[in-house]
C-alpha cells in the first residue's frame, strides 16, 4: 500500500506521515529532506539557488547530508523552496522517490507532489493544511525550542512567502490530488490528527 501525505510545511504533514509508517509498519520518507539536501548543499558551496544550474549541480549530495541537523533550519527550508520550483531539480531527485514509493510492500511518503506526481497510484491520499497563522505559531515555537530568536511576524511572511512560491510554480505546484482527502489539523491535537488520518487511510483501503 503507497500512502501519499501532501501539503504545505507546519501542517502536520511530516509527524501524520510517521505516524501512519509506524500503523501500517512501512517505510517512510519525508521527501522534503531531499529538496533541504540540495538546499544546504547550495548553501555550503555558496552557490546560487535561484539558478537552476547551481541547484542540479547539488543534487549529487552525499547521503549523510539527509542527516545534518542543518536540514531543519529555516533558512534551510526558505532555500528548499527556492531550489524545488526549477523543473531539472525536481526531475533529478524523481527517480529517487520513485523508487521508495514502489518498494516491495509500499510505503508512506509525504511531500508537496507526492498524489500529483510521484506516486498518482497511490492508494490513499491526504492533503494535509492548517491556516497559515497557526501553522506560523507552530513553527515559530518549534524555532525558539532550538534557541532561535526570529520573530513570529517573519516566521509568518517565510510561510506565506513559500505557500506562494510552492503554489505557483509551474512545475508539480503544491495542489491536492483530485482524489486526495483533506485534512484539516488547525485545531486538532496531534493524537486527534492522527486518529483522523488513519480513519481516512482505512475508508481507502476498504474502497
Amino acid at each position: 500500500m503507497i500512502i501519499a501525505v501532501d501539503g504545505p510545511a507546519a501542517s502536520g504533514k511530516g509527524t501524520i506521515a510517521k505516524a501512519l509508517a509506524r500503523h501500517y509498519h512501512l517505510p517512510h520518507l519525508d521527501t522534503g529532506l531531499l529538496y533541504r539536501a540540495v538546499a544546504a548543499t547550495v548553501m555550503r558551496l555558496e552557490l546560487d539557488p535561484t539558478s537552476e544550474a547551481d541547484a542540479v549541480a547539488a543534487c549529487d549530495f552525499d547521503e549523510l547530508t539527509l542527516a545534518d541537523p542543518v536540514l531543519r533550519d529555516d533558512e534551510t527550508g526558505q532555500v528548499a523552496s527556492i531550489v524545488s520550483a526549477h523543473p531539472l531539480v525536481r526531475a533529478a531527485l524523481m527517480q529517487r522517490q520513485k523508487r521508495f514509493a514502489h518498494q516491495d510492500g509500499g510505503a508512506v511518503l509525504d511531500g508537496r507532489d507526492i498524489g500529483t506526481v510521484i506516486a498518482p497510484d497511490a492508494q490513499a491520499k491526504l492533503f494535509v493544511r492548517a491556516t497559515p497563522t497557526i501553522r506560523a505559531q507552530r513553527r515559530h515555537t518549534e524555532l525558539k525550542s532550538r534557541g532561535s530568536d526570529v520573530s513570529y511576524d517573519q516566521v509568518l511572511a517565510d510561510i506565506r512567502a513559500r505557500d506562494e512560491r510552492d503554489s505557483s510554480r509551474s512545475t508539480a505546484p503544491l495542489v491536492p490530488a483530485a482524489d486526495a482527502v483533506l485534512l484539516d489539523t488547525s485545531f486538532l491535537s496531534i493524537e486527534a490528527a492522527v486518529a483522523k488520518a488513519v480513519a481516512l487511510v482505512e475508508v481507502r483501503r476498504e474502497a
